[in-house]
């Protein structure tokens, strides 16, 4: 009999444009925690930038041959995080002021995904990895709703870099995940 193998990340030769993006939000996320008084304004810069590459590479990922059943996720998140990206690179003051709510609609929108990737690929051995990470993202996008509301730029500041680093190493996991599999 064959085994079913669910790989709710699908496959795609573009696995390795996924760890590029996470090495790169790794690199942002530690320069920021080490220089933080590069200022607000250039992280928010910055990170818009990088999600906008992040949502170039989700929906280059989505538009490949070989998608999962959950390929949709992937252009909603492509779409959300170029959308999202651009209105930070367009105005610095506005970036500044709604930089905490933009990360928090992220990471709670992530959290929710990692959830359902959990629900669909439950004959999976780890498959309750996905819950914890679906937790964890929750709880980064909570905790970035209320350091917005109370408007503590130094807890903006240390969420942002640990956000983004957990974001690149769960995105350079991830893309192993998703390497094609040779057909022997």
């Amino acid at each position: 009999m064959k085994s079913v193998n669910i790989n709710y990340l699908g496959q795609t030769r573009w696995w390795w444009a996924v760890l590029v993006v996470g090495i790169l939000l790794v690199l942002g996320g530690f320069a920021y925690w080490f220089w933080p008084e590069a200022g607000y304004a250039v992280a928010s810069q910055i990170f818009g930038w990088l999600l906008v590459l992040a949502g170039v590479v989700q929906l280059c990922v989505a538009a490949g041959p070989n998608r999962a059943a959950g390929w949709g996720w992937w252009i909603a998140g492509g779409v959300i995080d170029i959308f999202i990206g651009f209105m930070l690179v367009r105005s610095v003051i506005l970036s500044e002021m709604v930089l905490p709510y933009f990360l928090a609609i992220i990471f709670i929108f992530w959290g929710l995904e990692a959830f359902v990737g959990a629900g669909v690929g439950r004959r999976a051995r780890y498959w309750w990895l996905g819950i914890i990470n679906g937790i964890l993202l929750c709880i980064i996008g909570f905790f970035f709703l209320e350091a917005g509301w109370v408007s503590d730029m130094l807890m903006v500041s240390f969420l942002t870099s640990v956000a983004f680093i957990y974001w690149g190493f769960t995105l350079a996991m991830a893309s192993y995940e998703m390497r094609p599999v040779r057909k022997e």
